[in-house]
């Protein structure tokens, strides 16, 4: 059977074109750089660590205590702020009203403040004697120097890092699928608990991660606002600092523990953005009206 002179053979399409980075040779250097400035003195402070003496030093009955007041306060500070920032962003993100911008640029201010200003502003609005401290002490509440100073310390500090995070989950996935829920009839809250929640669930998950790491990093806000009281005030951080004059041993591997959550708690917020946001999306689609009574 005499074949038919065909086509020369071609090469097979790629499945998958290689990507180009388009990266020139000396920024590659530069970021090398960056990351040595990052990650050498955290290297310098693993390579101090007696380890030897580790697991006595970070269970210790004071390390203990300040390791358990850190992560309670971190908790309901993060609590505090999901309460306090979730509308807050809203209103930043979907509202148009005047001073918009300077209200902004205020909520986010904590984030360029130095801590310890603002623990002297805390101090002087709860203080026994500050705007709102001589009220309360008239009926009996006392605040400053107490856990209830260094949940409000945290909380000053961590809750522009929530807004931040879903202002722009809600600038970025837009307002079609609210739209479209309120012209089925569904009421403002209905839409929000089943539309919008689900929709800024990821950046919600990301901002909460983000001010629990915060909150638990605190140190010159607290100090300032609420002191340093051993099993009230005293948090990890104070712990740590307190310790560099003493033992530095203890000092450098509380520190190594406190990096080793901070670093947990980073890359749980920063894991597989691309697959957090396509669950965002079937979350939504669930969630969303596709037609009736929706109230």
């Amino acid at each position: 059977m005499i074949q038919r002179p065909g086509r020369p053979p071609q090469a097979r399409p790629r499945t998958q074109a290689a990507a180009y980075s388009g990266i020139p040779a000396w920024v590659r250097a530069l970021a090398v750089l960056a990351a040595v400035v990052v990650v050498l003195p955290l290297l310098a402070m693993v390579l101090r660590v007696d380890w030897a003496q580790f697991i006595p030093l970070v269970t210790s009955e004071p390390s203990l205590t300040a390791l358990g007041l850190s992560l309670r306060t971190s908790a309901a500070s993060t609590l505090l702020c999901i309460l306090l920032g979730v509308p807050l962003a809203l209103v930043l993100a979907r509202d148009s009203f005047r001073l918009q911008g300077l209200l902004r640029s205020l909520v986010l201010l904590p984030l360029v403040l130095p801590p310890v200003v603002g623990g002297i502003a805390l101090l002087y609005t709860f203080g026994r004697q500050g705007l709102l401290g001589h009220t309360l002490e008239v009926l009996g509440l006392r605040i400053a120097f107490s856990t209830t100073a260094v949940v409000l310390a945290q909380t000053f500090v961590a809750l522009p890092f929530l807004v931040v995070s879903l202002e722009g989950a809600l600038r970025t996935s837009g307002s079609r699928y609210e739209a479209v829920a309120a012209t089925l009839g569904a009421r403002p809250g209905t839409v929000f608990r089943r539309v919008t929640l689900p929709l800024v669930l990821p950046g919600l998950a990301s901002g909460a991660v983000l001010s629990f790491a915060r909150s638990l990093g605190e140190f010159g806000a607290t100090l300032t606002f609420a002191g340093s009281l051993q099993g009230v005030t005293r948090t990890l951080p104070l712990e740590i600092y307190l310790q560099r004059e003493t033992d530095p041993d203890a000092a450098v591997a509380l520190s190594l523990v406190l990096v080793a959550v901070a670093v947990a708690v980073v890359a749980l917020a920063y894991r597989q953005p691309a697959a957090a946001s396509a669950g965002a999306g079937q979350r939504t689609a669930a969630a969303a009206p596709a037609g009736g009574d929706v109230r």
